[in-house]
């Protein structure tokens, strides 16, 4: 049996289909289907039900709703697949053979896997296009799945099309390119990309003033409904067809593909197109960084690549603790303005603390638990390239403006400000009385406090009860609650440290046998080791903490390296735990500078006591002494 959500809901059998009927059950249904193998929380679960004004009753009837699904299931025999209860909510388990969303990705993967291939990788997108069978969820009769999660789906559909007429471009099959852009180009007239595409598609086979009627047209569209100008690659495009300039295999089409579409997808080019993939509306996860929301008038819509920082405040899987931090930041951004600021509420809040303690995860679940309060829109804002470099405060001042446009006067959008290095790239962003901001950094940023006030939540590790609780909500019940003891043990292993959490549940869900007491002296040999994902490096404890290094000056990284290597009396007191290497050896090791340990504790790496005025998280503190043992063992070689 096979779960089909690309089109009408319904079950399939082989070539037999069964399109089921407009139901609450099925309601529910979608919504689990649509975050397979994810616990969805109970409210989220009723608001789809029931939308926003739900029934006072609504928690007792959403069980009931799970029993008459659990009955729809018998009654169409679908065996191996279950609905489990699990804390906060509910979880459906599938894979790629039995629902054709995550079918479709997996193919999609496959071909990005293919770029060096460009006929195996169209064939694999048209294969993966091919699942999709018509209007989205169009016998679900929820307004919350309508609005927050067909636009999602939308997009992941308008990339792959998007790259397959790349790859026939770049194939020099342009003939067979126009047959799907005529119609992309008609039935989504907002989307940039694909005009680019059919105005060098009609270009490359000899027709110039098609193509160049085809810009006249676009341009005009795009200032009439959405009152912006061509992207800056469009007008590029239309330059170089008036130069007579031969595009060739390459063409003028800029990076497109999958990662890297440009294009404006707004309200006004939905007139046409619900009828083939669902009505467009903002989507609510940035599913790329190549395709970032503007909003206008209200509602969010892609911008073009060029700038990637802007997005959607994507929704955090799993999310567990924080509860106290949650509900004051919540009252904080919510709250009504104070009686002497003339309807005004400029309002500012800061995250701060160590790299990866989970500050962008608190920021983006707070941006949800808000989202009634700011009708103009939530954006995040990455205030750091992928290197780790800062982005300057006029390019992001820029590019927020271009997003929020006019907005809607007297209407409030919410900013979260993601990895913001110093207070210099905030102030030009806190102009405006209709904003809201939130701040996330691992820097205490004092200076912006001071001169525009606001409040500050500094995270810490996780308590015992909440590395618990997400061992539970990733892991699921029964995993965990078969090895309760084992499972604490292993959130010890991580030192409560959320992102070490994170990683660890990754690579257990990856080995659904593997005991929890294994994995246990399995994490206990070499956690830093074993605090990485094999298939993505990048995610590792110890990238994380050598790229938190790597933004030091280098005279306090070097600092640092030489307090959590030596004993834990450089910090002022005896350390968080027993410290024999370092015992009787203070005196080898000068006294660090007060102003040293400050800037050190203001980046976020060493946490405030006790014991002492400063401590080290144990993990980190491992890192750093395996980071001088190995350059100690190569200056040695040398």
């Amino acid at each position: 049996m096979r779960f089909q959500l690309l089109g009408p809901l319904a079950l399939a059998d082989g070539p037999d289909v069964v399109v089921l009927q407009p139901s609450k059950p099925v309601i529910l249904l979608a919504a689990l289907l649509l975050h397979a193998n994810s616990t969805v929380s109970a409210e989220y679960l009723q608001r789809a039900v029931w939308g926003e004004d739900q029934p006072a009753t609504a928690k007792a009837a959403l069980q009931t709703c799970v029993l008459r699904l659990r009955r729809l299931f018998t009654k169409h025999g679908v065996t191996g697949t279950s609905i489990e209860a699990v804390p906060g909510g509910y979880r459906i388990t599938a894979g790629p053979p039995t629902l054709d969303l995550l079918g479709f990705r997996d193919q999609v993967r496959r071909a990005t896997a293919l770029a060096g291939d460009p006929e195996a990788e169209l064939y694999t997108l048209k294969d993966a296009l091919s699942l999709w069978q018509g209007s989205l969820l169009a016998n679900v009769r929820s307004d919350v799945l309508h609005r927050d999660e067909v636009p999602r789906l939308s997009e992941e559909r308008l990339r792959a099309v998007e790259r397959v007429c790349d790859l026939l471009l770049g194939l020099g099959r342009c003939g067979e390119a126009l047959v799907d852009l005529w119609t992309a180009t008609r039935v989504y007239p907002g989307h940039e990309r694909f005009h680019e595409q059919l105005i060098e598609a009609l270009y490359r086979t000899g027709r110039q003033s098609q193509a160049l009627a085809e810009y006249r047209r676009v341009k005009g569209f795009l200032l009439d409904e959405l009152g912006v100008d061509p992207s800056p690659s469009l007008r590029q495009l239309e330059l170089s067809i008036l130069r007579g300039e031969d595009l060739g295999a390459g063409g003028g089409s800029g990076a497109g593909g999958i990662r890297g579409a440009a294009g404006i997808l707004g309200a006004a080019g939905v007139r046409g197109a619900a009828g083939a993939v669902g009505a467009l509306e903002p989507a609510p996860a940035a599913l790329d960084p190549g395709s970032t929301p503007r909003v206008v008038q209200g509602a969010a819509v892609p911008l073009p690549a060029s700038a990637p920082g802007v997005g959607p405040v994507p929704a955090v899987p799993h999310f567990t603790g924080r509860e106290a931090e949650a509900a004051a930041m919540a009252a904080r951004l919510t709250a009504p303005p104070p009686p002497d600021a003339g309807g005004q509420r400029p309002l500012t809040v800061l995250v701060s603390g160590a790299p990866g303690i989970g500050k962008s995860a608190l920021a983006q679940h707070v941006a949800h638990l808000v989202r009634d309060s700011f009708p103009a829109g939530r954006l995040l804002v990455r205030m750091t390239r992928a290197d780790g470099h800062p982005r300057t405060a006029d390019e992001v001042a820029a590019e927020v403006a271009a997003a929020l446009g006019s907005g809607r006067a007297g209407e409030r959008a919410l900013l979260v400000l993601d990895d913001v290095v110093d207070a210099g790239q905030v102030r030009p962003l806190l102009t405006s009385p209709d904003l809201a901001v939130v701040v996330t950094s691992r820097m205490g940023l004092g200076g912006l406090i001071a001169t525009h006030g606001g409040w500050v939540h500094r995270l810490t590790a996780f308590t015992e009860a909440e590395s618990y609780a997400l061992l539970l909500a990733a892991l699921g019940t029964e995993r965990v609650e078969d090895e309760p003891r084992a499972a604490r043990q292993l959130a010890a292993l991580c030192g409560h440290f959320p992102a070490a959490l994170r990683i660890l549940t990754a690579r257990l869900l990856t080995r659904p046998g593997l005991r929890l007491g294994d994995a246990v002296d399995w994490l206990g040999d070499d956690p830093l080791a074993r605090l990485t994902l094999t298939d993505s490096p990048d995610h590792s404890v110890s990238g994380l903490f050598d790229r938190a290094l790597g933004r030091l000056d280098p005279r306090l990284s070097e600092a640092f390296l030489r307090i959590g290597s030596g004993p834990p009396e450089l910090l002022g007191g005896t350390g968080s735990t027993g410290d024999p290497e370092g015992a009787g050896r203070t005196g080898s090791h000068p006294p660090v500078p007060e102003d040293v340990l400050e800037q050190l504790a203001d980046a976020g790496l060493l946490e405030d006591g006790p014991p002492g005025p400063y401590r080290i998280h144990d993990l980190l503190r491992a890192h750093l002494r395996r980071t001088v043992r190995i350059r100690n063992r190569r200056t040695e070689k040398v």
